[in-house]
């Protein structure tokens, strides 16, 4: 009864690994996987959408040069009554009158300016911090479509496992039978097969939560993956060499420096409420009975002005804004520090664990090779009576250890050079799939610039009022290389 249960229970696993095999009727790659993920993930996707309001910010702010017109209509009626001996008197009056205003700012003594250079630095700042969340979205698809690879490989190996044991409790069984060994070995052979049950069981729920992390991220089920292609090329050559580019490319230190940036120009704005400010005003008036309503009869007023509006006190309000967007930039320039320290660290981490995973996949290579030759050499000898089977037991045991550690390694070392992709500002799709439609941010700010509400006039009067207001300092972009080695055209492993 018991090996009929083991002997269906094993075919199942058997259909298993062939149905996983073959879910797919060819193999899908990683660039495949990250170009699904690029075009669809929803959190990619929502990030663009947060950049795009952003650029609204830019729109708004840039209005203050432009001018306003309004248009109030106002219809009265009054009744009034008169105190009087006898009769009491009552007097009705109506009236109608429409008003449009016109407002156009001059010079707002550099607010405008403070608040146009703050959101143009607030909107690079959200590039980088799109660039960072693309770097985290692709990292995760890299991550999790190595993760399953690694697993589909431990849950063969688990399967190889259980076979051999299940075949070295049927010897046991049957040299037990003619008295070559005792009831001990049988029953450590059947420990051995119970331990490697559990331990397949274990595999399969592995792998079912990878595949999940992978549909999660990419959008959709794995199937027959693809090797991963090797990514060694697009790596700096030191550590070195990747300090010094994620100084310029790193997206996390280059938003820290646009956050610093936004809020100097935010000083200049709080200063700038200090400033006098000019703007020319027109009104054009109609008023009149609005009952009868004869509109040909109404009055007309027409009137302009230039207004000069001189901040005189405020109650300290204003210098309290200053010293408040001052010290907000002090913690911003420091933030900038904190970046660098924070991308160094994380580089330094993530180039140690390369390092280590590139020795270990030799020592696990070797390892590997030596637990097979060694296992083998045991089985040969316990068949002459040289060996126990608890002998033959831990050797197989120690080679499917070592098979593990090996796919382990391979996949810590992928992981660990994506990390140092991520900090030094390459894991990005143009460097990775160059032939993906590459999602451009600055698309929808340009569109913005001449649009509905832009007057020409706008161009001097924003020239003057920005005389001394700083201006973002845009850091030049690393230029994506035109596929040196991306994973669509790098050798699989």
């Amino acid at each position: 009864m018991i090996m009929r249960r083991r002997s269906r229970w094993l075919a199942a696993v058997s259909l298993a690994g062939l149905a996983l095999s073959a879910s797919a009727a060819s193999a899908e790659t990683m660039a495949e996987a990250i170009a699904m993920a690029y075009d669809s993930n929803p959190t990619l996707q929502a990030q663009r959408a947060q950049l795009r309001a952003l650029d609204e910010n830019w729109y708004q702010a840039r209005s203050g040069y432009r001018p306003t017109l309004s248009v109030t209509g106002r219809a009265t009626w009054a009744e009034t009554t008169i105190p009087r001996t006898s009769p009491l008197e009552d007097i009705e009056s109506n009236s109608g009158s429409a008003i449009l205003s016109l407002n156009q700012p001059i010079y707002t003594g550099g607010r405008v300016a403070s608040a146009v250079s703050a959101s143009e630095a607030d909107i690079l700042s959200g590039r980088e911090s799109l660039r960072r969340t693309e770097a985290q979205i692709l990292g995760q698809v890299i991550q999790f479509y190595v993760d399953v690879r690694r697993d589909q490989e431990a849950l063969r190996i688990r399967q190889t496992n259980v076979a051999v044991l299940q075949r070295q409790l049927d010897e046991s069984r049957a040299r037990f039978e003619v008295g070559e060994i005792t009831r001990t070995d049988v029953a450590q052979s059947e420990a051995r097969l119970a331990g490697a049950v559990a331990l397949l069981n274990s595999a399969q729920a592995i792998l079912a939560t990878s595949r999940a992390n992978y549909e999660a991220v990419v959008g959709q089920a794995p199937g027959d993956l693809a090797p991963e292609p090797p990514i060694g090329s697009l790596l700096p050559g030191s550590i070195e060499q990747a300090w010094d580019l994620a100084e310029n490319g790193s997206p996390i230190i280059r938003a820290a420096e646009y956050a610093e940036q936004a809020s100097r120009a935010r000083i200049a704005g709080a200063r700038a409420e200090q400033m006098p400010s000019v703007a020319l005003q027109g009104q054009l008036g109609y008023n009149g009975l609005a009952s009868p309503l004869h509109t040909d009869a109404y009055s007309r007023a027409l009137s302009g002005a230039a207004v000069v509006t001189v901040p005189l006190f405020t109650g300290g309000q204003t210098l309290s804004r200053v010293r408040a967007a001052v010290e907000r930039n002090n913690a911003d320039r420091l933030g900038v520090e904190a970046a660098r320290r924070s991308v160094r660290q994380t580089i330094t981490q993530s180039w140690s664990s390369l390092q280590a995973a590139q020795s270990n996949i030799e020592a696990t290579d070797q390892q590997v090779r030596a637990a097979r030759i060694a296992a083998e050499g045991v089985l040969q000898e316990q068949r002459v009576g040289l060996r126990t089977t608890i002998d033959v037991l831990n050797a197989e045991q120690e080679l499917r250890a070592a098979e593990l550690s090996q796919i382990s390694a391979r996949r810590d070392e992928y992981v660990a050079a994506a990390g140092v992709l991520s900090q030094v500002g390459r894991l990005q799709a143009g460097y990775l799939v160059p032939e993906v439609s590459r999602y451009d941010p600055a698309a929808n700010f340009n569109n913005l610039r001449v649009t509905w509400g832009w007057v020409p006039w706008e161009v001097p009067i924003s020239g003057v009022d920005g005389i001394l207001t700083p201006k973002p300092a845009v850091i030049p972009d690393r230029p994506i290389p035109v596929a040196p080695a991306s994973l669509t055209t790098a050798p699989s492993r």
